[in-house]
Formats: C-alpha cells, structure tokens, sequence
C-alpha cells in the first residue's frame, strides 16, 4: 500500500458494500432493480476496470451500485474510500449530481436510506 493511500484511507469498503447487501432485498421488495456491488482497484492499469468480484481487488480505492426504479429512472452511488461519495440520478435528459462527505461504513448506510428514499419519492 502506498504512503498515500495509508493516509487517506478512513473508509473500510468491505463493511461499506455489506451496507449495499443489508438493503438489497428491501429495496428490490419496492420495485428497485439493485446491479451488482462494483469494485475498483487502486493498483490496476488505467483506466481501472469495475470488478463484481471482490477476490480480484488488491487495493480497494471504491465501490459502487447502480439502482433502477420501475420508471427507468437510475442512480449510481459510489463510495470513495478517501470518504467522499458520488450520487448521480439519471432523470431522463437530466443528471442530478451530489458528492457529500461519508466518515464511515455506518454513515454509508444512513446515506443509502436517505438517497434511496429519495429516488421513491
């Protein structure tokens, strides 16, 4: 691991994605149509594939989930593990775009509830 990534490094992405697999099956309960955990190695060869394995990852560096609701309406969460978060809706013509600060693996799941709520709305 580099010096780098020692330092940044509050987010434990293990825990994070096991926040993703605690809500998959109520969300997919409402209507919502739940992609597969992605994962994105700090060390791979740019550009950095997504992987669905996890057992392919060295050095996690995100994770992500793309969510659908039933009028095709998407939203991508990705979780940096630097402690940042990417929200992208994708609205027909429209992108709603948000990049909040997450401190932790709970904090994660709280910001799920939220956003995903948001998106049933």
């Amino acid at each position: 691991m580099s010096d780098y990534s020692a330092m940044e490094r509050i987010i434990d992405l293990d825990q994070a994605a096991a926040k993703i697999t605690e809500r998959r099956h109520g969300w997919e309960t409402v209507g919502l149509t739940v992609g597969s955990v992605t994962w994105r190695d700090e060390t791979a060869s740019w550009p950095q594939p997504l992987e669905t394995d996890r057992s392919l990852i060295i050095e996690p560096d995100s994770i992500g989930v793309r969510i659908t609701n039933t009028e095709g309406i998407e939203a991508h969460i990705t979780l940096y593990r630097g402690g940042w978060a990417d929200l992208d809706t994708l609205t027909g013509d429209n992108v709603l775009c948000d990049a909040p600060q997450v401190a932790s693996a709970d904090a994660f799941g709280t910001l799920l509830d939220v956003h995903v709520a948001r998106f049933l709305s």
